[in-house]
C-alpha cells in the first residue's frame, strides 16, 4: 500500500491493478520507432462518408451534449442494421443506447446490473480490459478455458463453474485475442445454462464484421428465449477505423437499459456528438459490400502475416474472426512472453503483446499476439522484418 506521511493513500484496489501490457508495448514502440503490431488501433483509412459527416456535423453546430442514449438518427439506424443482420427487432427509443464504445457500454452495464461480490465467467483466452473492469467495481471473474488449438468450449466446465454467486456469463465473439467465432450451437449451450441459472449473457461482438472463411457470426441475442437477458455491445471502431471517436452502442431489453444510461451518463455523458453524426452517415449510407470488402480485406491482411510468422518461426493460430494473431513464440528469446515480446521489438522493431496479458498466472507464456488491422505499406514493413529473423539474433 503506497501511504505517505500525511496519511495520504490509494485505495485498496489500485496497487492491484497494473498498466495494460498492450499499453505497455505501444508505449516501448513509441520510444523506439518500428512498426506496432500490439495495439488494436485500426489505423486503416476511414470511409470518406463517415468522416465528412463528423465534420459536416461540427460545422453545422452539432458539437454540444446528446440526449443520454445518443440521437436518434443514429439510434434508428442501428435499430434497422441489427434488423437486417441478426433479425433482432429493437425498439430505438427504450432499447438503444449509443455509448463511448464498447468499453463505456460494458462498464455501464457492470454498475447497473452486477454488485460486489457477484461472479462473472469469463473465457480464456481474454481481454484484460474485460477482467480489469470487473475487478475495478469488486466484481470477481471466473475464469474458463477454451481448448485446444480451435480453442474449443466445454459447456460441462462452464457449467461446473456457476455458483450461488455467478451473476453472468461474458462472450467476446469474435473474441480479441484468439478470433475465435462461437458457433450457434456452443452459444445455444450458453443459453440453456444462462436460464438454468438465471444469468445474465454479456457479450461484445465489436469484431461481427471481420470473418474469414466459413465463419459466421451469431449474437445471443438472436436465439430463441435468450433476448430478455442478453446485454448485446457492439460499436463501430473497428468497422470504420475510428477508433478515437468512442461511438459504441449497447442493445438491451428496456427494463435493463433505463439503469444502464443512468451509470453511463453519469460516468461519460454521452459519447462525442458530431462523431455520432459521422457514424449515423456511415450506418445509413454503406452498402452491405462494404461490409463484405472489409472482410475481404483483412482476408488478405491475416495471410500475409500468417506466412511471415510462419517464416520467423512461430507457427500461428489461425483466427476465424477478429484481426489478431496468437503465435507460438517459443523460438524468440526469453524466459517470459513479456522478455520475449521485448526481445522481438528490440531485435526486429516489431512490436506484439506478450501472451500472458490474456492468460491466468502462469498461461500464455509461450505466446505472442499480433494486430494484422494495419495498412499495407506498414504490415508489409513488419512481415518483411519478421521475415528476417533468422539473421537477427532473436532467436533462443
Amino acid at each position: 500500500m503506497v501511504e505517505t506521511d500525511s496519511g495520504l493513500r490509494l485505495s485498496e484496489l489500485a496497487p492491484r491493478i497494473l498498466q495494460s501490457e498492450i499499453r505497455a508495448m505501444s508505449v516501448a514502440r513509441d520510444a523506439m520507432g518500428g512498426v506496432n503490431l500490439a495495439q488494436g488501433v485500426c489505423d486503416t483509412e476511414v470511409p470518406a462518408v463517415v468522416a465528412e459527416g463528423a465534420q459536416r456535423a461540427i460545422r453545422d453546430g452539432h458539437n454540444i451534449y446528446t440526449r443520454l442514449d445518443g440521437i436518434a438518427r443514429l439510434r434508428r439506424a442501428i435499430a434497422v442494421q441489427v434488423g437486417r443482420t441478426h433479425g433482432i427487432e429493437v425498439d430505438p427509443e427504450r432499447e438503444v443506447l449509443i455509448t463511448s464504445g464498447v468499453t463505456g457500454g460494458f462498464h455501464a452495464a457492470c454498475l447497473a446490473l452486477l454488485n460486489p461480490g457477484d461472479e462473472v465467467i469469463v473465457f480464456e483466452p481474454f481481454y484484460g480490459y474485460h477482467l480489469g473492469t470487473l475487478k475495478g467495481m469488486r466484481v470477481v471473474p471466473v475464469v474458463v478455458g477454451l481448448g485446444g488449438a480451435d480453442w474449443r468450449l466445454d459447456l460441462d466446465a462452464v457449467r461446473a463453474a456457476v455458483t450461488a454467486k455467478t451473476r453472468a456469463i461474458l462472450v467476446n465473439t469474435p473474441s480479441n485475442p484468439a478470433g475465435k467465432v462461437f458457433t450457434g450451437a456452443e452459444l445455444e449451450g450458453l443459453g440453456v445454462i444462462a436460464e438454468e441459472f438465471g444469468l445474465f449473457l454479456l457479450t461484445d461482438e465489436i469484431y461481427e464484421h471481420f470473418l474469414y472463411g466459413d465463419a459466421k457470426h451469431v449474437s445471443p441475442a438472436s436465439l430463441p428465449g435468450l433476448r430478455e437477458r442478453t446485454i448485446l455491445m457492439s460499436g463501430f471502431s473497428k468497422t470504420f477505423s475510428v477508433t478515437g471517436w468512442r461511438v459504441g452502442y449497447l442493445i438491451a431489453d428496456a427494463k435493463w437499459l433505463g439503469s444502464i444510461g443512468y451509470f453511463h451518463d453519469l460516468t461519460y455523458v454521452c459519447a462525442p456528438a458530431p462523431f455520432q453524426h459521422g457514424v449515423a452517415d456511415g450506418v445509413e449510407q454503406m452498402p452491405a459490400s462494404f461490409y463484405h470488402g472489409l472482410a475481404d480485406e483483412h482476408l488478405g491482411k491475416r495471410a500475409m502475416l500468417v506466412e511471415a510468422l510462419r517464416a520467423a518461426g512461430m507457427t500461428p493460430h489461425v483466427p476465424e474472426g477478429a484481426y489478431y494473431i496468437l503465435a507460438d513464440a517459443r523460438a524468440i528469446r526469453g524466459a517470459t512472453s513479456a522478455e520475449k515480446a521485448r526481445t522481438l521489438l528490440r531485435e526486429t522493431g516489431v512490436a506484439s503483446v506478450a501472451g500472458s496479458a490474456f492468460f491466468r498466472a502462469g498461461g500464455g507464456e509461450d505466446l505472442l499476439r499480433f494486430c494484422f488491422a494495419k495498412k499495407d505499406v506498414d504490415l508489409e514493413e513488419a512481415c518483411r522484418r519478421l521475415r528476417g529473423m533468422t539473421s537477427a539474433g532473436g532467436r533462443s
